[in-house]
């Protein structure tokens, strides 16, 4: 009678002294020509707008400092590394598909059952399934502009129409023409709070007199990447509002307090049905084991102490370079986000150059402004200093 053997993994490494078969050698050389491509994509492709990520530092030898992400100056909490790094050991397997445990914890987070957490990658992620659970073709999707790049392509590369509503000179949301801009073929409506890029946030009565004139088959998905950095004492009260509304859902990320950018994971927080359209058109096995492991151990007391010192220094942080600014004269929009925002119109394209000929990379948006992420303080006083000299040269 044979009996199996104990399976050893180690034995199946490869052998560095073995001798590895060569690839077969082509029948014909590699050619250089591509075959004639004819095949039909989408026509609303062609009007749709690339995202446009933050620009990276040149690597050409000059010390340059990063601000043009909003990502997060800090590395991830050791205890939230170790558990991204642990669950490597996994990644032969599939992740939890429904993310149970860390669903659980975010409903315990959030007072809500845990079925009424949809987690993708990153609340970017989740606005796509918003759109894809919610807008027909045609349908249209109202948001403020400019707002997060992402919003237009989310819209119209599933076939909603956008319906951009200028924000004020002092970049917020006109809340009246966006609910004047709400028509019968209205499906959603996205409120970035603090808004990216411009900065300034809504209170809960503004939110609260704009639910009453949106009808209540409209879902109002209130983007809350931003959240950690604001004010405290004045942050908008979304747990209330979605309590008192079936038509509101709230977007959250791991991307920036907790430093998870680079491993893609955010979630809504949904009315049951919305939540079970959700589950139904997102990317199974979107949320990796790396990343639910991390999101898990950022909600975990010792993590969370140190994340809440984290928002802090940048709070303060902000509120110590817009101060700055201030005294130099610049009349900027009033910001809860761990950005800056210079509206300089057609001139936007200029400062960005003259920041990043003194080792500062920004993040322009056209002909409207530029956005600077708060970042370390070497870059804060680098930002305030060229700030400075802009005004001297302009």
């Amino acid at each position: 009678m044979s009996t199996a053997s104990a399976f050893d993994p180690s034995a199946l490494q490869p052998d560095s002294a073995a001798q590895l078969p060569s690839a077969p050698a082509s029948a014909t050389p590699a050619s250089t020509t591509l075959p004639a491509e004819r095949i039909r994509v989408r026509a609303a492709l062609e009007s749709l707008p690339a995202y446009v990520a933050g620009k990276p530092a040149p690597d050409d030898g000059v010390r340059r400092f990063k601000i043009s992400s909003n990502e997060s100056p800090f590395p991830p909490v050791e205890t939230v590394r170790e558990a991204a790094v642990a669950a490597l050991g996994e990644a032969h397997r599939y992740p939890d598909a429904a993310a149970q445990a860390l669903r659980e914890a975010l409903g315990a987070e959030h007072g809500v059952e845990p079925s009424r957490i949809a987690l993708s990658t990153g609340s970017v992620a989740v606005t796509g399934d918003l759109v894809r659970a919610l807008v027909d073709q045609g349908d249209e999707v109202v948001y403020a502009w400019r707002s997060f790049e992402a919003y237009p392509i989310l819209v119209g590369s599933h076939g909603g129409t956008p319906v951009q509503v200028p924000v004020t000179a002092r970049g917020e949301h006109d809340l009246e023409a966006m609910a004047e801009a709400i028509t019968e073929r209205t499906r959603l409506v996205l409120l970035c709070t603090p808004n990216n890029p411009t900065g300034p946030s809504l209170s809960t009565a503004d939110v609260e007199e704009f639910l009453t004139r949106v009808p209540e088959h409209v879902v109002v998905a209130i983007d809350e990447a931003y959240r950690e950095f604001h004010d405290p004492a004045t942050v908008l009260d979304s747990a209330g509002i979605l309590a008192r509304h079936g038509n509101v859902v709230l977007l959250r990320t791991f991307s920036k307090l907790q430093g998870l950018a680079g491993l893609r994971i955010g979630y809504a927080i949904a009315h049951p049905r919305l939540a079970r359209a959700l589950s139904q058109v997102t990317l199974p096995f979107g949320a990796s084991r790396p990343a639910q492991a991390a999101a898990l151990a950022t909600l975990q007391p010792e993590a969370r102490a140190v994340l809440d010192r984290r928002a802090a220094w940048i709070r303060t942080e902000r509120d110590r370079v817009a101060a700055a600014l201030a005294e130099q004269g610049w009349d900027l929009p009033v910001t809860q986000g761990n950005f800056i925002y210079f509206p300089l119109g057609e001139q936007s394209q200029d400062f960005a150059a003259f920041a990043d000929a003194r080792g500062l990379v920004l993040r322009a948006y056209g002909a409207d402004g530029v956005r600077a992420t708060i970042a370390e303080p070497e870059a804060s006083d680098l930002l305030i200093d060229i700030a400075a000299a802009w005004r001297e040269h302009s």
